[in-house]
């Protein structure tokens, strides 16, 4: 699991600089704006839900994040629900239409513990026949690799600061996790800011087997955004399961 470096509202609030509207929000959105109750896990600085609430969807959207940094710029957005804390705690009962984990939030369920208690809970939160919709990175893509050192981003800041962010992989991929550390710095701060994740990789048949554990049929497994479909080459797991 991550160490929530994101908890640091002075690196939260650079969050969605760093990490700009991605093609994955126009693959959910469709789907979010047909369900009436929606949970998003791992919600992040909320900008999903608030994109959802802007383009017209009038029901219930809940966000849930372990980060309180991430919660105080989604706050921002009051007609959102936001909780903060993770699935090990979830209140919900059958409450739900759909449940969403973008931007590859499923890959911090590193264990196998928390692999099997986080369906579970999120199978709980939804009414029978509801979705869950998530996105993984396909192993066999060794999308890893390509992460080095030298691919830096670096933003400027609210209060104009230049904050660069490094991505190292620390852990090489061991056949189920790979261990990285993004290290942010600026001129303007006293030392780096550094944070450990450890990153958990399954294939498609480990997905199925997970879901079916937890009372989840899946209706649809995509390659990528686009909705092309998934083979051994795709970047992406893009999976739609319903709740049986």
């Amino acid at each position: 699991m991550a160490d929530l470096a994101y908890a640091d509202p002075r690196l939260a609030a650079l969050y969605d600089r760093l990490y700009p509207r991605p093609p994955s929000f126009d693959f959910y959105l469709p789907m979010i704006l047909a369900a009436g109750t929606v949970l998003d896990v791992g919600c992040g600085t909320g900008a999903l839900l608030h994109e959802a609430r802007r383009t017209g969807h009038a029901g219930r959207l809940t966000g849930l994040d372990p980060a309180e940094g991430m919660l105080i710029q989604a706050a921002r957005h009051a007609d959102i629900e936001w909780v903060r804390g993770d699935l090990a705690v979830a209140p919900w009962r059958g409450e739900f239409d759909l449940a969403v984990m973008t931007g590859h939030a499923f890959q911090a369920l590193a264990t196998d513990g928390e692999l099997r208690a986080a369906p579970a809970a999120i199978r709980a939160a939804l009414r029978p026949g509801g979705r869950f919709a998530f996105d993984t990175r396909n192993p066999a893509a060794r999308v890893w690799e390509k992460w080095r050192a030298s691919n830096t981003v670096e933003v400027t800041g609210e209060d104009g600061e230049r904050v660069r962010l490094e991505l190292k992989v620390e852990a090489p991929f061991d056949g189920r996790t790979i261990g990285i550390s993004e290290t942010f710095t600026s001129d303007s701060w006293d030392r780096p800011r550094v944070s450990r994740s450890t990153l958990r990789f399954l294939a498609a048949r480990e997905l199925s087997a997970l879901l079916a554990e937890s009372g989840f049929a899946i209706e649809a497994q995509f390659g990528d955004f686009d909705c092309r479909a998934l083979t051994a080459a795709s970047p992406e797991i893009i999976t739609i399961a319903r709740a049986c």
